[in-house]
């Protein structure tokens, strides 16, 4: 078990408070039209997406997912320039063209969200390769879901990945559902983690729902991979509380199986396992939780008074 700062686990907490009260705002923006497209939230799964990221060097790289607002903030994005983008102005990471589904930083090691089911897999091997070439000692942390595991992309990373000992954490955020499909009904395994035995690397299960378990299993993974031994594979085992997207009526599920979900928040699990243990109190804690909830309206504030793109930057970036 790795020993955390103080100083960690509450960047930890403001991180992962900061990614619950942003994908509140975004769900409250796009039910009045101002969000355009669509956008896939991950309340529910802060721990998994922010304490992975905070396990690794700030130099290293991800690949992040369409659901993917809790991973970029773990990584430690602007959230000025997450949230201009999302309401599609010219001061957001793509220029307001990208929306949700495509935020990437390459210069923060943010390579990119994807909208494409398991379109990460070759960007992170490519990634890692890259890494291995030029001796750099950065590992990439490649996020997808469960869905995404039974692509022939996942196979075909993991493959290449093991035979070239490239530095890559493939990390599967397991939250039983693809799309509206059970997980129960698309494979006849039930941890996608075995799946790493196929091909000769190390498989990690986790309670995704445990910040403290997740930071631990990534940050001892990504000692493994950086030393040279090759990939691996986490399966963190965590839960959506909301549909897949915003038009997903979630007829394929109960609304009691999203309460008793809900009781694990990972959010009030981590303030009291900081309570219990006395790493900090109820007031830094409350300040910590107001301060994220400001920092986000401090971001729709500063969306809000951002430009539009110019009508003739329409042309730009433009690769077809």
């Amino acid at each position: 078990m790795t020993d955390i700062s103080k100083e960690t686990l509450l960047e930890m907490y403001k991180r992962m408070n900061e990614a619950r009260a942003f994908e509140e705002k975004v769900s409250y923006f796009f039910a009045r039209g101002m969000v355009h497209g669509t956008t896939h939230l991950s309340v529910g799964e802060e721990a998994s997406g922010v304490a992975s990221c905070m396990a690794l060097n700030s130099d290293d790289l991800i690949t992040s997912t369409h659901r993917g607002h809790s991973q970029v903030i773990g990584k430690g994005i602007d959230l000025n320039k997450m949230m201009a983008e999302l309401l599609g102005k010219y001061t957001g990471y793509c220029k307001g063209k990208g929306g949700s589904m495509h935020i990437a930083d390459v210069e923060a090691g943010n390579l990119g969200a994807n909208g494409v089911v398991g379109g990460g897999h070759g960007i992170a091997v490519g990634a890692a390769l890259t890494q291995q070439m030029k001796k750099t000692g950065k590992i990439v942390l490649c996020f997808f879901g469960d869905g995404a595991s039974n692509e022939g992309s996942f196979h075909e990373a993991l493959n290449l990945a093991s035979v070239w000992k490239l530095p890559v954490i493939f990390y599967c955020e397991n939250n039983l559902y693809g799309m509206s499909v059970p997980i129960e009904k698309s494979m006849n395994i039930k941890d996608i983690a075995k799946r790493a035995d196929a091909y000769g690397i190390p498989g990690y299960i986790v309670d995704g729902n445990d910040a403290i378990a997740v930071y631990n299993t990534v940050k001892e993974a990504s000692e493994y991979v950086r030393s040279g031994k090759g990939p691996v594979l986490i399966e963190s085992k965590t839960y959506r509380w909301l549909g897949h997207s915003k038009s997903d009526a979630q007829v394929y599920r109960s609304k009691e199986e999203v309460e008793e979900w809900k009781k694990k928040c990972p959010i009030k699990r981590f303030r009291k396992y900081m309570l219990e243990n006395n790493i900090a109190t109820e007031e830094e804690l409350d300040t910590i939780e107001k301060n994220a909830r400001q920092a986000i309206e401090d971001a729709v504030e500063f969306a809000n008074n951002s430009p539009n793109p110019p009508i003739e930057t329409v042309t730009e970036d433009v690769y077809a």
